[in-house]
């Protein structure tokens, strides 16, 4: 029988098993270039990165079609969630090393991960009727700090082993489901949606409000994960030397984990003037370093890592932002479904976006390649604007 807990020391609870569950996420670009050499296939890190996202996209799908975060336990598809997709990050190392044994591993691992990310928010979401952008900043900043976990390993140079990065990531991911399944029961505002209705999904993306959020979101997520999944390649670009080192992992992981500590500062910032503010603000400040990049090649290494951590920060602010405004924008009892719904779909985008940066580099350098990911800003809060000055439809 879980204990009763209050709303402050289940957020903390599950601030920390949001981290350890996801730092599966980035666990297989961190091993990349050692996978690349054993299984002589260069170029690997934007189909594992897709993989994982396409995994993502079709298990936020079925989540959201069945409704399962509304339907069934939160805390308990966390849990089951978890487990699952430590388990199949571990395939990569007990079954035999094929690439397609890899890709299908990383695959079943972002499926899995949709029962973390989402999940998690809409935990968190069912203990918090007020301050929930403050609750959803700290729980996407974990997700951020999970994401740049493996970054962390490789960089520290202690002769890890490949194998190594993928057994601690698992063993992590066990440890925070059990946190949540054991630990942490359902919120007190949780409305529960029992019935199975496939009208569902159309009808939420009539409500403006959620179409607005969702515009925002998107955007971001044309540029996020497209961003951190290049960033080591564009230190080796600026560096200028060619040579890659524990230090670009390194400075890797400071580029994503400092995207956890704005999105805890841009959820206290949303309690004094609104999530809708702090999104737009991040939002158009990452585009505009999306231009600056460009620019940045050639200059001393204090300005262009100065840039990327600026970057870092504020590509990560507005997601449990917009999240927030997608949250609220529904009644409760649907609110597991339309969280996971947007996610579904802005994972889409960001597998959209990796696979097409990746096809430029064949004519364009990463930093021009990256500079491209403006247009997801500007999209995205043009759109949010739009439906957000369009009354709502009785």
């Amino acid at each position: 029988m879980k204990a009763r807990l209050t709303s402050r020391c289940a957020l903390i609870l599950i601030v920390i098993a949001q981290f350890l569950g996801t730092s599966l996420w980035f666990a297989g670009n961190a091993v990349a270039p050692e996978l690349s050499l054993i299984l002589n296939s260069p170029g690997l890190v934007a189909t594992i990165t897709s993989v994982v996202q396409l995994g993502f996209i079709l298990g936020t799908l079925i989540f959201a079609i069945f409704a399962i975060p509304d339907r069934f336990s939160p805390s308990d598809v966390f849990f089951f969630s978890a487990i699952s997709a430590a388990c199949a990050n571990l395939l990569i190392v007990i079954l035999p090393m094929q690439l397609a044994i890899v890709l299908a591993c990383r695959f079943l691992v972002g499926f899995f991960l949709a029962g973390i990310y989402p999940v998690g928010m809409k935990i968190a979401a069912d203990y918090f009727q007020k301050g929930l952008g403050s609750a959803l900043g700290l729980l996407v900043g974990a997700l951020v700090l999970g994401t740049a976990f493996p970054y962390l390993i490789k960089g520290l140079d202690l002769s890890f082993s490949w194998k190594l990065v993928l057994w601690s990531t698992s063993g992590l991911a066990i440890f925070g489901g059990g946190i949540i399944g054991f630990f942490v029961h359902d919120g007190p505002f949780r409305t529960i949606n029992s019935k199975f209705d496939i009208s569902l999904l159309p009808r939420l993306f009539r409500i403006k409000a959620l179409k607005s959020a969702a515009s925002g979101y998107f955007g971001h997520m044309w540029e996020g994960y497209t961003f951190w999944a290049f960033v080591p390649m564009l230190i080796v670009l600026f560096k200028g030397n060619g040579v890659t080192d524990s230090t670009d992992s390194l400075l890797s992981f400071f580029v994503i984990a400092i995207g956890g500590l704005s999105c805890v500062l841009g959820g206290f910032f949303a309690n004094r003037i609104g999530s809708k503010k702090v999104a737009q603000l991040a939002l158009a400040g990452s585009g505009i370093c999306c231009v600056l990049v460009v620019f940045a090649a050639g200059l001393p290494s204090w300005l262009w890592i100065g840039l990327l951590l600026v970057w870092g920060i504020l590509v990560a602010a507005d997601s449990p932002q917009f999240s927030t405004l997608v949250a609220q924008s529904v009644s409760p009892e649907y609110r597991g479904t339309a969280l996971t719904l947007v996610n579904c779909i802005g994972f889409a985008i960001s597998i959209v976006s990796i696979q097409l940066a990746q096809y430029l580099l064949y004519w364009l350098t990463i930093d021009q390649v990256l500079a491209l990911l403006f247009i997801g800003p500007l999209t995205g809060l043009l759109l949010f604007r739009f439906f957000g000055s369009k009354k709502e439809a009785m």
